[in-house]
């Protein structure tokens, strides 16, 4: 019996593809890639970068749009859609399209939010105000918001 870590020779490249599930995905994409094109020659250009086609059974059409706004123009289209698609030969029997919203995880970048400085006259006088206040969870709160304070450059 062969250890599970042992060697396993080369595989030629022609060999993987003809395996009968590698070979099922690739016909998979390249459906999809048809039916792409097909949808894209009904789609403004705008809306072809934000629409995808990612499934197609039962008369059932699965979109990913990118962006919810665009998620919602194309819901308003989607009984045209039907009907322009439908009377296409790929799209036989097209009674429902699902979109689903998908954002391009690239593009999202954290909002960088640069905080208000406090200055330090304001530090000098939430200083004086905490001293002056009798409830210790005021007094140190402001103490805490005094030392945020930029420190001064004069």
């Amino acid at each position: 019996m062969a250890h599970p870590l042992s060697f396993t020779p080369y595989t030629s490249t022609q060999s993987v593809l003809q395996t009968g599930s590698l070979q099922a995905l690739f016909a998979q994409v390249q459906y999809l890639s048809h039916l792409q094109q097909h949808l894209d020659l009904l789609l403004e250009p705008a809306a072809r970068d934000q629409c995808r086609v990612a499934n197609f059974r039962e008369g059932c059409l699965f979109l990913i749009i990118k962006d919810a706004a665009w998620a919602t123009r194309l819901r308003y289209r989607q009984q045209k859609l039907i009907q322009s698609l439908g009377e296409l030969r790929e799209f036989a029997g097209l009674h429902q399209i699902v979109f689903k919203v998908s954002p391009d995880q690239q593009a999202i970048q954290p909002i960088q939010r640069s905080l208000p400085s406090l200055s330090s006259k304001a530090a000098v006088d939430l200083l004086e105000t905490a001293a002056a206040i009798q409830d210790p969870q005021l007094r140190a709160a402001l103490e805490r918001l005094a030392r945020h304070a930029k420190p001064s450059t004069g």
